[in-house]
């Protein structure tokens, strides 16, 4: 049993593949996305990331000011994911085109 030509084959559509999706992911690829910020610029993701951590502390504040931290297990992750919700809302209604 031969097997040449079909590995060939196939490797040749794999890399056919991948550099397809290389084109079409630099299409996004204009330059990032930043703000001024007192004469300086800062990246957006910086911004999203700071408001991701206070949104975190502020759900952390509210779960031990109602108690809820005695019944909800998985604090950590629970505090995490509602920051990185509202980082990634923010996100891509302030960058995203």
């Amino acid at each position: 049993m031969h097997r040449g030509p079909l590995i060939t084959g196939l490797k040749g559509l794999v890399l056919a593949v991948l550099l397809l999706g290389q084109a079409l992911s630099w299409t996004g690829c204009d330059g990032a996305p930043s703000l001024t910020i007192a004469g300086a610029y800062f990246p957006a993701w910086l911004l999203c990331a700071v408001i991701a951590v206070l949104v975190a502390v502020l759900i952390r504040v509210l779960m031990v000011a109602t108690g809820l931290a005695n019944f909800i297990p998985y604090q950590l992750a629970v505090c995490c994911s509602g920051g990185i919700i509202v980082a990634s809302v923010l996100w891509h209604f302030w960058v995203g085109h």
